[in-house]
């Protein structure tokens, strides 16, 4: 079958079919483009404090300085970074990629077992930590390669006296901080005021230079380094920026960041895409706090916003997101699982904005499908391969399929991520001799183009020899209005081979299995209906958001 490009009729009038790959040399040059550009202009924003761009500038040369004048660190180290969204974020990550050398982003939430892995397999030579997180590197730190230890404060940035209240309070009041010891540790603040004494020098940073080892695949085996150049994240940003160009304007947007800076989804769509527009990033360092969420949302007049299923669900069942200023607001963009139907109708009818469902991995850096900004409703679909993007969907012998068949999504395109760090054969698994990047999500195309995930792979559940897909329970389960959230698994069955279990956490404490059930007939043909239906006061989840379909898999085996 000869491949071909339908999505192009669909693309939107004003978005190029390819773009400039070298536009930019490397993330420093769009940081630099922007800090000229813009350099008044507020950047970030956290707990009510602004850094703008000339601060980002001034702040992230000192730190640069820092690692190189101070730690003598050489281009190509990697320096790990262990916090959730705050000031000292932006600051770190510029700062480390002016040096030439390569971040690795670090979910605070991991066990010593899990930062450990990280942190041997990236050879990590430094790591900034919030102090909450201290005690996790104080029990690894010895068996690592890591010759330095940077420690900060939540509060640390947001001058005095609130940042010492702040750090006061989560220290003795909340108790959030427990007591570490790591010795030869040093305050980030006092790492700037030592860069501060010192040059930077000229760096040369080149575009298949490393910029991020991004973490991936955790929760379903051990963790892999996405190695991510300065031309992957560039090259995605540029993409993305295009496709959404006619919805946003350079130099009067606010975006929300709730997603967490070290997931791929913010880093590149938050941080690097309103980077470019000279856009302020409003930091949410606890999303979980919905209450405390929508507060934070009353007070601005945001303009977009990135997230997952369940943050937009969880926001929408918060008392008083309802009242929210919703006048500004011109981009909603969801990702990093699917996003159910019932949620994207919910979004419009209270936001009166569209949930535009977009599509990637961190090996993609990540986007490789967006639906077009102006899109009135939901779809269904991912979208179209975005600029300079193709896709197609394989069969297990690697053979392209026509429009409408199921089979694996493969994507190619200069976001595809150089390889995993120290794993060649992981490599090859993942990418093929032309270049494909294989996935392991199925989909189908329309003969316009659109791309829809049918699920993954390895959550796809065989009942009776009849193909299954989580999403597609999940959506319809969804639709009851006594449902909060829903997973679908398979569960071994003496007849069946697999039987379908939904597991929900209700809205309406009266709702019943049988309801669901009946829901179920209604809206399924029988070999998709659950069997089993069970009730929760929560899914498990990653830090981010994304439920984790494995765990509810693994109970429901050990209950059999």
């Amino acid at each position: 079958m000869s491949f071909e490009r339908p999505w192009l009729s669909s693309y939107p009038s004003d978005v190029p079919e390819q773009i400039d790959i070298d536009a930019f040399p490397s993330i420093v040059a769009v940081l630099q483009n922007a800090i000229d550009k813009f350099r008044d202009r507020p950047a970030y924003a956290n707990l009510g404090k602004v850094l703008t761009y000339g601060d980002i500038d001034r702040l992230s040369q000192q730190f640069a300085a820092y690692l190189l004048g101070e730690l003598k660190l050489k281009k190509g180290d990697r320096v790990a970074i262990m916090l959730p969204n705050c000031l000292q974020y932006p600051i770190a990550i510029f700062g480390i990629l002016r040096a030439g050398l390569t971040v690795v982003n670090v979910n605070p939430m991991y066990t010593p077992r899990e930062l450990k892995h990280q942190l041997v397999d990236s050879g990590a030579s430094a790591i900034l930590v919030l102090d909450n997180f201290g005690q996790t590197v104080q029990e690894v730190v010895a068996d690592s390669p890591v010759q330095q230890v940077i420690t900060t404060g939540l509060g640390d940035m947001l001058g005095f006296p609130k940042g010492a209240i702040v750090n006061f309070m989560l220290k003795h009041v909340k108790k959030m901080v427990p007591d570490y010891d790591i010795p030869g540790a040093i305050r980030f603040k006092d790492t700037l005021t030592l860069g501060q004494m010192r040059a930077l020098p000229e760096v040369a940073i080149a575009p298949d230079d490393i910029a991020f080892l991004q973490y991936t695949g955790g929760t379903t085996g051990v963790a892999k380094g996405a190695m991510l150049t300065h031309r992957n994240l560039v090259t995605n940003m540029l993409q993305a920026s295009a496709w959404i160009a006619g919805s946003m304007k350079p130099g009067e947007e606010l975006i929300v960041t709730a997603l967490p800076l070290y997931h791929i989804f913010a880093l590149t769509a938050n941080s690097l895409v309103f980077m470019n527009l000279g856009a302020l990033n409003y930091l949410i360092t606890n999303p979980r706090d919905m209450a405390g969420f929508v507060k934070e949302l009353s007070k601005i007049p945001f303009t977009a916003i990135t997230g997952v299923n369940t943050l937009f669900n969880g926001l929408l069942n918060t008392p008083g997101f309802d009242k929210v200023d919703f006048s500004h607001l011109r981009l909603t963009l969801g990702g990093g699982m699917a996003v159910q139907r019932a949620v994207a109708e919910r979004w419009k009818q209270v936001t009166g904005c569209p949930l535009i469902e977009a599509y990637g991995l961190t090996e993609t850096s990540p986007a490789a499908c967006i639906n077009p900004w102006n899109l009135k409703d939901y779809n269904g679909s991912i979208g179209l391969p975005i600029p300079s993007t193709d896709a197609c969907v394989k069969d297990e012998d690697g053979n392209m399929l026509p429009v409408g068949e199921v089979g694996e999504l493969c994507i190619k395109g200069p976001q595809v991520m150089k390889g995993y760090w120290q794993r060649p054969a992981e490599t090859a698994k993942q990418i093929d001799a032309d270049g494909w990047l294989h996935t392991g999500d199925m989909a189908r195309m329309d003969e316009k183009g659109f791309f829809y995930i049918v699920d993954r792979k390895k959550d796809m559940i065989l009942v009776s020899g009849f193909n299954v897909y989580p999403n597609e329970i999940e959506d319809v389960v969804a639709m009851m209005p006594g449902v909060l959230e829903v997973a679908a698994v398979g569960v071994p069955d003496e007849k069946s081979g697999e039987a379908i279990k939904v597991v929900i956490v209700k809205k309406d404490p009266t709702l019943t299995a049988e309801q669901v059930k009946e829901h179920a007939r209604q809206n399924m043909t029988g070999y998709k209906q659950p069997k089993y239906v069970e009730f929760r006061t929560e899914l498990p989840k990653t830090n981010v958001g994304k439920i984790l379909r494995r765990e509810l898999r693994d109970s429901a085996a050990k209950a059999s």
